[in-house]
């Protein structure tokens, strides 16, 4: 365990990538307990990172462009006036491989990939699976280990209202809109069979998604529609109420997964389950190179088989 000291965590995005590392920073608190440790992040991050208690202050970084000087200059400025005795970078990208490159010598300990960090992991291993297998290896150079996946017990939502009947298995239909293939198109047909075991199938997406839910509304009345109802600090609460999740490859899984929630992961051949899959105790996946090609009933055998029945 180390002394205090001034520990600055990087973690920019993006929203799979940042739950994948809460267990890492929850371990990096641990490991300097003393310490006053400033996370560097984006906006989007902002409340979850506050909520999670793990550090003393939050600094935004406006990821400025080549051209904004002024905001570079901020940067330099913040990197170097924080005294900071170690850095430990969970984004690991060219921009903060630029960001190492700003800190004036001699440089604090910096655990990451950057050239020439005092604690740099080079191994290929890092990148050929789940992001937080990556931060493990990492960290392990640092003399951090026991790194757990944080089931975000410190997040709480508000439930109330929602009209939830139990049991209950949460249905993620949606992607970005920009990401069609990654939608299965049979979700009804699914819902119309759990329906039939006694389970309430309850809908969860964001507005753009809102004609995707209805459709399975529509074909599937005893549904319940939480479409832009939600909050993504609901979502938690929510998976650890429900009996499983059936989701597409999309940001929401990444909230529900790490809760213990039985989580089925249906991916095209758009992306890679052995390096996106959400990070959780009970995951499964499917892959199809068309979701199209997925039946519904292949989906709901290996969901019952997950389940065990209602």
């Amino acid at each position: 365990m180390s002394t205090p000291g001034h520990i600055l965590v990087i973690k920019l995005g993006a929203l799979g990538d940042f739950i994948q590392a809460l267990g890492p920073m929850k371990a990096i608190r641990t490991h300097h307990p003393q310490a006053h440790i400033t996370l560097l992040t984006t906006k989007p991050f902002q409340a979850l990172a506050e909520k999670s208690g793990y550090f003393n202050a939050i600094h935004l970084d406006t990821r400025p462009k080549f051209y904004q000087l002024s905001k570079w200059c901020a940067l330099r400025t913040f990197l170097n006036d924080g005294q900071f005795t170690r850095i430990y970078d969970l984004q690991n990208n060219d921009r903060t491989g630029f960001y190492f490159k700003l800190l004036k010598s001699p440089k604090p300990d910096w655990v990451g990939v950057a050239k020439g960090a005092s604690h740099r992991n080079t191994s290929s291993e890092r990148t050929k699976g789940l992001a937080f297998h990556g931060h493990v290896q990492t960290l392990g150079l640092a003399g951090i280990n026991n790194i757990e996946i944080d089931p975000m017990d410190w997040l709480k939502g508000n439930l109330s209202g929602f009209g939830l009947t139990l049991p209950y298995i949460l249905i993620v239909p949606g992607s970005a809109p920009s990401r069609p293939l990654k939608r299965w198109p049979h979700y009804a047909a699914l819902c119309q069979k759990i329906t039939g075991d006694g389970y309430q199938p309850v809908l969860i997406g964001t507005q753009d998604e809102a004609d995707v839910t209805a459709q399975i509304k529509q074909a599937c009345p005893q549904s319940l529609d939480l479409t832009g109802k939600t909050a993504l600090f609901d979502l938690p609460d929510l998976a650890r109420g429900a009996d499983a999740c059936v989701t597409n490859d999309t940001g929401p899984a990444h909230m529900i997964a790490p809760t213990g929630c039985k989580t089925l992961v249906l991916f095209s051949d758009d992306s890679n389950p052995v390096r996106h899959a959400p990070l959780g105790p009970h995951v499964k996946t499917i892959q199809k190179n068309d979701l199209n090609d997925l039946s519904p009933e292949e989906v709901y055998a290996t969901l019952s088989s997950f389940t065990g029945g209602p």
